[in-house]
C-alpha cells in the first residue's frame, strides 16, 4: 500500500505567510464563491483553466481536490482545461511523484489520462489535457480560474461559470530543456499548493 504521509507532511510545510499581500485579494474571490456555495449547502465545481491545460491548471485542479481533503472541506469537486487540448506535461508528473502522490499512466496515446492519487480513502484526480468546455468538466454552475494571462485575454466568456477568478501564476515552461527546469516546476506546483491550502484554510 502507497504511504501518502510524504504529501502530508509538504502540506505541512507549507507557509500561507509567505503570500504576497497583492494576491490575496484576488484569493478571496476564490473564497467568497466557495463560501456561497457552502451556505446554500451546494457543491464546489471549480474549473482551472490554461491555454494548453498542460501545467499550471492541472496543478490548481490538484492542489484545489488535495487541500479541500486536507482541510476537511466536503463536496468539492475539481477539474481543468484550457482553450485547446494537448497533453498534461511529464515534468508535472515528476514532480508531483517526488511530492509523495502515485501517478499512473492509463492511456498511451499523444494525449495520455493518469490517475493522481493522494490519499488511501479518496478517489484519484483524473488529468488529462482537454478544452474547458469537454464533457468530462462542469457545463455550469462552477468558478472558472484563469491560471494563465493568455487564456483570460483570449477567452473573455467562459460559458456556464457562476465566477471568473484571475488568478494567474508564471508559465515554469520558460525553463524546459534547462538546468532549472525540475526546480523552477516544484516552486511553480509549492506556490499553487501554498495558494490554496490559504484558500481552503479560510474556509474552516
Amino acid at each position: 500500500m502507497k504511504n501518502y504521509t510524504k504529501v502530508s507532511d509538504f502540506i505541512k510545510g507549507l507557509d500561507i505567510n509567505t503570500i504576497p499581500e497583492d494576491r490575496k485579494p484576488l484569493l478571496q474571490e476564490y473564497i467568497d464563491f466557495m463560501k456561497q456555495k457552502i451556505e446554500t449547502n451546494k457543491p464546489i465545481l471549480i474549473n482551472a483553466i490554461c491555454t494548453h491545460n498542460s501545467r499550471r491548471s492541472h496543478l490548481t485542479q490538484i492542489w484545489s481536490q488535495v487541500m479541500a481533503l486536507e482541510l476537511g472541506i466536503d463536496n468539492v469537486f475539481a477539474f481543468s482545461g484550457g482553450t485547446e487540448a494537448t497533453a498534461m506535461f511529464p515534468m508535472v508528473t515528476l514532480i508531483l511523484e517526488k511530492t509523495g502522490f502515485e501517478i499512473v499512466k492509463l492511456s498511451e496515446e499523444k494525449n495520455p489520462v493518469y490517475s493522481v492519487k493522494y490519499a488511501d480513502n479518496a478517489h484519484p484526480v483524473i488529468c488529462f489535457s482537454k478544452t474547458y468546455d469537454n464533457a468530462f468538466n462542469p457545463k455550469s454552475s462552477y468558478v472558472a480560474i484563469m491560471t494563465c494571462s493568455d487564456a483570460d485575454e483570449n477567452c473573455p466568456v467562459v460559458f456556464g461559470a457562476d465566477k471568473r477568478v484571475k488568478l494567474t501564476y508564471e508559465d515554469p515552461k520558460v525553463f524546459d530543456n534547462t538546468p532549472l527546469q525540475e526546480v523552477k516546476y516544484l516552486e511553480r506546483s509549492a506556490q499553487i499548493a501554498t495558494e490554496m491550502k490559504y484558500v481552503f484554510s479560510n474556509l474552516k
